[in-house]
């Protein structure tokens, strides 16, 4: 009874992220945090350009509200914008950016390259970002470009790495663009620093 419930509340979750990241694509959708409260649901939202989902006094954010009210995904919800500091550093937008790269006639390498070397530059620690699909004719393939320090399984993935994910439509079909990130303030587990410490040693003789 209890997975079924987690369950259910994970897929209502994904689908009110589906629908910010198709209403507000524009602003620079960069993911969600979903808190309860005794007042009903927070709904934080991530976004490059805050501006363009509050709208002229409040209105276009007032709409958004009362479309997932109707939706009745979530109970009482109330949207708290808030901007991201940092958008190289955020892997649903880099995701996101990556696969409109794609559609726009890049080459996937070219496109996945760059992004890898922008995100790297901005001080990451660690990224890796791999495409998958009908990258060069019929044949499904992958591709995987990584650099830095990257954790793929453990609890310290949901602490550290940032992920995000997106899809790219081509003429040859569809393509699914993963980005992980390890941020530059990540606390990472498995690394160490060498301490050189000098002492006199005193021999006395007997």
């Amino acid at each position: 009874m209890i997975e079924k419930i987690f369950v259910k509340e994970g897929i209502k979750k994904v689908r009110v992220s589906e629908y910010f990241k198709k209403e507000i694509e524009r602003a620079g959708y960069g993911g969600m945090e979903i808190k309860r409260t005794p007042m009903g649901t927070q709904i934080t939202v991530n976004v490059e350009k805050p501006g363009m989902i509050i709208g002229k006094n409040g209105q276009r954010i007032k709409r958004l509200t009362d479309e997932v009210n109707k939706r009745q995904e979530m109970e009482n919800p109330q949207i708290d914008v808030q901007p991201i500091d940092m958008p190289d550093l955020c892997a649903s937008l880099m995701a996101t950016r990556l696969s409109k790269l794609i559609e726009r006639g890049w080459h996937f390498r070219r496109a996945g390259r760059s992004t890898l070397q922008r995100i790297m530059e901005r001080g990451a620690l660690g990224c890796e970002i791999t495409m998958s699909g009908k990258l060069k004719g019929p044949r499904g393939r992958m591709e995987k470009m990584v650099e830095g320090y990257i954790k793929h399984c453990g609890a310290v993935v949901e602490e550290v790495v940032d992920h995000g994910y997106a899809i790219a439509q081509v003429k040859l079909g569809v393509i699914g663009v993963r980005v992980w990130i390890v941020k530059p303030d990540a606390k990472v587990p498995d690394t160490f620093r060498m301490v050189t410490v000098n002492k006199d040693i005193k021999e006395e003789e007997g």
